[in-house]
């Protein structure tokens, strides 16, 4: 059975190695300053970031990172799933779906409005989990970076 929480000070050097693991996956590289300060922001209760750890039997198996923020849409809170890993051999484990369900279970609890979220084209296995969840939409994202 997973379980999902929010993120603990306890979990700083699990979430580093699933971190790494994610950044790997993408072919990114995050600077170690930009990670710790995104770490301590996710252990900041005062932070639109929201950090969840998945456990399956008391092993950190995965995350997800979300940022709650205003939409001009809406008159509640959007979340925006930014970032979702679960360790390579807890793939397949239901994880990843745990995470997806908590943040539903999260936001319906908390009044969002919804919760959205992007994956490369290309990240097949991630997207047939998507798919379970809601179909893709026709949106292109443009980004410039500053």
């Amino acid at each position: 059975m997973t379980l999902v929480r929010d993120i603990r000070e306890t979990d700083a050097q699990d979430w580093r190695r699933l971190w790494a693991g994610y950044n790997d996956f993408y072919e990114a590289a995050v600077p170690a300053d930009v990670t710790e300060h995104t770490l301590r922001r996710l252990l900041d209760p005062t932070s639109p970031l929201i950090g969840r750890i998945a456990e399956i039997d008391t092993r950190v198996s995965g995350f997800s990172v979300s940022v709650l923020h205003e939409c001009s849409w809406t008159s509640s809170p959007t979340c925006y799933l930014e970032d979702l890993f679960v360790a390579p051999h807890f793939r397949g484990a239901g994880v990843g779906r745990a995470l997806i369900h908590d943040l539903i279970d999260l936001g319906r609890m908390r009044g969002w409005s919804q919760l959205y979220w992007l994956t490369s084209a290309n990240n097949e296995r991630a997207r047939r989990l998507y798919d379970e969840f809601v179909q893709a939409d026709n949106f292109v994202r443009y980004r410039l970076t500053l």
